[in-house]
């Protein structure tokens, strides 16, 4: 089942998959996120909580108009859909940091539920050199998935130029 809930998609979106998403105010922020980079988000069931209008605009704001957001009965449909696209993991127990690939603008982002990360069958489906670790320091055992999606998205935009972003604005300086 392919569900659209916001618009239609952006062309060659990077697009930020999140598996078995449990947490609606992380879901509506990545919302928030993905209009911001210009990426797509793709929702894979079971969801951990109803995705309705009014529990995404608390925190996505009215930012929901502005990205696409596909929901999907399970990964193998999303993936069916989107053949061509380059599969990504985030995992704590990734040996490659984020930072060490090229990103393009064909690739898929799959973060995992917040309170358990992607599991191992799903991780054996991708090559573990797509599997990106995000560096904490000793003792931490993950960042807010909201977050994680940040840093990557952000990282995929910075490498692909800042496309289709608008001028910098200049801030004037403070003097003290």
């Amino acid at each position: 089942m392919r569900k659209d809930i916001f618009y239609e998609p952006i062309g060659n979106a990077v697009h930020i998959v999140l598996y078995k998403p449990e947490i609606p105010y992380n879901t509506g922020n990545i919302i928030r996120l993905c209009a911001n980079v210009g990426a797509e988000l793709h929702l894979i069931h079971p969801l951990g909580f109803q995705l309705t209008e009014a529990k995404l605009r608390r925190a996505a704001l009215d930012y929901s108009d502005l990205t696409v957001v596909t929901e999907h009965e399970n990964l193998e449909d999303y993936r069916k859909m989107y053949p061509d696209r380059v599969f990504y993991a985030t995992s704590a127990r990734a040996r490659r940091y984020y930072s060490e690939i090229e990103f393009g603008t064909n690739d898929s982002y799959i973060f995992g539920p917040e309170s358990s990360g992607i599991p191992p069958t799903v991780l054996d489906t991708i090559p573990t050199e797509r599997h990106l670790l995000i560096p904490m320091k000793p003792g931490n055992r993950s960042l807010n998935i909201a977050n994680a999606v940040s840093i990557i998205a952000y990282e995929a935009w910075r490498q692909n130029s800042f496309y289709d972003a608008g001028p910098p604005r200049t801030v004037p300086r403070i003097e003290n």
